[in-house]
């Protein structure tokens, strides 16, 4: 049976699962990545939920852990003034730094015989067997907001959990810990003023206000500077599938809200959504406009809830009074935490 190629535009992570999951089922892929690896990107660089359960039916799994991967079983909220407590997370996530993961993703899709064309930017249109995998649609404003995210690596940060949330005024900031004692140091923050020379000022805004738990955190930490990376023209606002001209994944659909810890894990989940149509389709088994709506219907399903529920989620995390609020319920109830992220899975 001579099969039908499949073309990926976007090598994230997204667009790398898809394309190995696809070559172990002999479907020719060739997939376009504008840059190179290995890089780095800005990531809470863990992966918790569903998207574990992908990589283990892919056989990846014990690869992730040879890379390098740590386990993270407590997760902890801060504000500048509140000290939440650990908790237990329902189940542990790994630690991974994008840097090492899309590198090991890549080398995976071509030992499996797939054709990876780096610093390659598609121009051509998205036609039948063609998926959009890019990564998030740039959006200068939202609701009046520039929303963009920091991530560097440092050396010499003492965690009180392994995962950490700091609320800040004007974003919050993430911290997990990586394999040879670095830490990620992950942040969203938004401002109605264009966006400041970030190069210049990225430092300020991921250090957090001077008295906070984060602030003396990261007062003597060192600071891996050629890991950092920064990204503007987010947004947040849930888009369904459907709703795009082009077949999507991943952050090509929408993006969760980082604070959630799910945007890795959706990545993962929607390229497994994504398989069994455009094999079929490859197989010839159905058409194009079949496996597209397949693909978009079984995303919308399988992901509208969470998103509704990361919105909320997200609101709140910039409401200082009701999430200091929480925080204090939730230090007293850690399983208040559980069924809120439960809601994000």
């Amino acid at each position: 049976m001579i099969l039908k190629p499949i073309t990926i535009v976007g090598g994230g992570l997204a667009g790398l699962t898809l394309g190995i999951a696809l070559r172990q089922r002999d479907v020719p892929v060739t997939l376009h990545e504008a840059g190179r690896y290995p890089r780095h990107r800005v990531c809470g660089e863990f992966i918790s939920g569903h998207g574990q359960q992908v990589l283990r039916d892919l056989g990846l799994e014990k690869k992730i852990y040879e890379a390098g991967a740590i386990e993270a079983k407590t997760a902890a909220f801060f504000t500048t003034k509140i000290s939440g407590k650990n908790f237990q997370l329902p189940s542990p996530a790994l630690c991974l730094s994008r840097y090492h993961l899309d590198h090991l993703l890549a080398k995976e899709f071509v030992r499996l015989g797939g054709e990876l064309r780096e610093q390659s930017r598609y121009q051509e249109n998205f036609t039948d067997g063609i998926i959009r995998a890019t990564g998030r649609r740039t959006q200068a404003k939202e609701d009046g907001w520039r929303w963009f995210g920091l991530k560097v690596h440092a050396r010499n940060v003492t965690l009180m959990a392994d995962l950490e949330i700091h609320l800040q005024p004007q974003g919050y900031v993430g911290l997990c810990q990586l394999n040879g004692g670095e830490t990620n140091i992950c942040g969203l923050f938004r401002s109605r003023q264009p966006v400041p020379d970030l190069a210049q000022t990225w430092r300020d805004w991921l250090q957090g206000v001077p008295g906070s738990e984060l602030h003396s955190r990261l007062a003597k930490s060192d600071f891996i500077t050629d890991t950092f990376c920064s990204i503007s023209g987010l947004s947040l606002s849930p888009q369904l599938a459907i709703s795009h001209e082009e077949c999507s994944i991943g952050d090509a659909i929408t993006m969760i809200a980082p604070v959630t810890g799910n945007g890795m894990s959706m990545a993962f989940e929607s390229a497994h959504l994504a398989t069994g149509p455009m094999a079929d389709y490859s197989a010839g088994k159905i058409t194009w406009q079949e496996a597209w709506e397949s693909v978009t219907r079984h995303c919308d399903q399988h992901f509208s809830r969470r998103l509704r529920w990361s919105a909320r989620l997200q609101k709140l995390m910039f409401h200082p009074g009701l999430a200091g609020g929480l925080i204090r319920i939730g230090s007293s109830c850690p399983t208040l935490w559980n069924r809120l992220i439960a809601q994000t899975r």
